[in-house]
């Protein structure tokens, strides 16, 4: 019998020792490990998850350069999603590990999830819903979104999704400009910034984690948003700056909220977002259908297969790499 070719870690919660995700890479010859991520985890116990370990199939922990020089087997990680922000790269090319995403992976999930969002937000749902768990009955009135103004910020495969259906609703889309003139849908008009924050209805966040969009939205864009305006967060929690957004909610200065990440998650019991009327928070869920959690399993567990075998199909970084 040939030796195994080593250890696979698998940390996304969603998948289970003997699932088709689990026995794809038995089936390959590896020997899986299954660690799921359920809160926060300590430096210390994902490098122990890590140990001998070649390949990994991520969730959204922090990949960190302390992390990865502790790991000096692994050769490959696959985050099943499409964020990669909590991987460093560079330290993970500096070590010759492969590190994939899943583009477009979940991008018709986080699409049906962002109208949701905008519909909640719309017609007050969950503080209509709480009111009559606490013994009331809410009557105020809500909008409609037809007529109404839809800001994205970032236009990738999810923005890309939500077009369609937002224009099935009768709105009206924009989106930022730096979207190449090719790729660009004639249904939707590309603006600055600064003008569709100030002309949207509801603004619905769908750009990467990146130096450059860190804290974008702070006191200074939100002020620029109309009062009666709404914010949709499904990307990343640092692109908002909180306690800005908190602020804003509370004076009056903005209508309300719904974020489905946070800049730390699980939420804190300090967070500036708790308590505030207006902001409704959800547990990171955008992408979470059944639909997306099998393929993103799938398609993470072929992919890395595939890096593993030196032929990565997703890699951020493979072509760095010395050969070896």
């Amino acid at each position: 019998m040939s030796a195994t070719p080593g250890a696979v870690l698998i940390t996304t919660d969603h998948l289970v020792p003997g699932d088709e995700v689990d026995l794809l890479l038995r089936d390959a010859g590896y020997a899986t490990r299954h660690r799921p991520l359920r809160g926060a985890r300590t430096e210390d116990d994902l490098v122990t998850a890590l140990d001998g370990a070649v390949g990994a199939l991520v969730a959204n922990e922090p990949m960190t350069a302390a992390v990865l020089a502790r790991a000096p087997r692994l050769r490959a990680v696959v985050r099943t999603g499409v964020g990669y922000d909590s991987v460093d790269v560079d330290a993970a090319t500096r070590a010759g590990i492969s590190v994939s995403n899943l583009p477009g992976i979940n991008a018709n999930a986080v699409a049906e999830y962002t109208l949701a969002l905008l519909l909640a937000q719309a017609r007050r749902l969950v503080p209509v819903a709480t009111g009559v768990a606490a013994g009331g009955w809410p009557r105020a009135s809500g909008v409609e979104l037809r007529g109404r103004v839809l800001g994205l910020i970032g236009y990738g495969a999810t923005a890309r999704a939500v077009v369609p259906l937002a224009r099935a609703f009768g709105m009206t889309v924009l989106c930022t400009t730096g979207v190449p003139a090719g790729q660009r849908d004639g249904s939707v008009r590309f603006v600055e910034l600064r003008e569709l924050l100030a002309s949207s209805d509801f603004v619905s966040v769908h750009t990467a984690l990146t130096p450059a969009t860190r804290n974008l939205l702070d006191a200074d864009a939100l002020a620029a948003m109309k009062p009666t305006a709404h914010l949709v967060n499904t990307a990343r929690g640092p692109i908002v700056d909180e306690a800005a957004l908190a602020e804003a909610v509370t004076s009056g200065r903005l209508a309300g909220a719904a974020l489905d990440v946070t800049t730390t998650e699980p939420l804190p019991p300090d967070s500036p977002l708790r308590g505030v009327e207006g902001i409704t928070v959800f547990s990171h869920l955008a992408g979470q259908t059944a639909e997306a959690r099998r393929t993103a399993g799938l398609d993470g567990a072929r992919e890395l297969l595939a890096a593993l075998d030196g032929r990565p199909r997703h890699s951020l970084n493979a072509h760095l790499i010395p050969p070896a």
